[in-house]
């Protein structure tokens, strides 16, 4: 049986918040942003909503029916790049930092350094997140989340772009036709991510 995908609304924004919260908590991005796990605990949901809040407004959500696994796309337009808020809006990571926890650093580093590398001069789909609960995962539900949307890319013509954020991740984005847009993003202290990109595959009529 095929992996049911809908499109999330404002209605589905507790869910995706409590999905992308649990499946981040041991992410080595997430563990580098709040390196201390009752801080973690504490806060890392707000940032999770933060991020929802970013996507609902401007881009699109796609969510399994059972509510167990949830990617966030945003769509960057040509000769732009990435900032957290408004595409391309410098004082987004600034934003988040303040809404989350002002006194983290490293919330605004995160952003700031993403964009930094974030490709820009083509129109392209933007892989923000992807969450699988963790007692799915190894499923199929994120490759089901991805080859959907990567079918749209292929039918609009659009490349598709993402930062990987661990090793695991990293292979299944190569097994999707994903390859590095550069060198690996080392962030201070802490974990890589590799910056991936997509060009888009001949579409053929069904």
């Amino acid at each position: 049986m095929g992996v049911v995908i809908r499109t999330a609304g404002e209605g589905d924004r507790e869910l995706i918040v409590r999905l992308l919260d649990n499946a981040f908590q041991d992410d080595p991005v997430s563990g580098w942003v709040f390196p201390g796990e009752a801080d973690r605990g504490a806060k890392h949901p707000a940032l999770m909503a933060a991020f929802t809040d970013i996507v609902l407004a401007a881009g699109r959500i796609d969510v399994t029916e059972d509510g167990s696994a949830c990617a966030l796309w945003l769509p960057v337009p040509a000769d732009e790049g990435h900032g957290e808020g408004d595409a391309g809006d410098d004082e987004g990571p600034a934003q988040v930092r303040e809404a989350v926890d002002p006194d983290n650093e490293r919330i605004e580093a995160i952003g700031r350094l993403t964009a930094a590398v974030h490709p820009a001069g083509r129109a392209h789909e933007y892989l923000w997140m992807i969450g699988v609960a963790p007692g799915r995962q190894g499923d199929g539900l994120g490759t089901a989340l991805i080859e959907a949307a990567l079918d749209r890319c292929d039918r609009e013509g659009l490349p598709a772009y993402l930062e990987a954020s661990n090793a695991r991740s990293r292979a299944l984005y190569e097994r999707l036709g994903f390859e590095p847009a550069g060198p690996a993003l080392d962030l201070p202290d802490g974990p890589a991510m590799w910056p991936m990109w997509r060009e888009p595959r001949p579409h053929l009529p069904a």
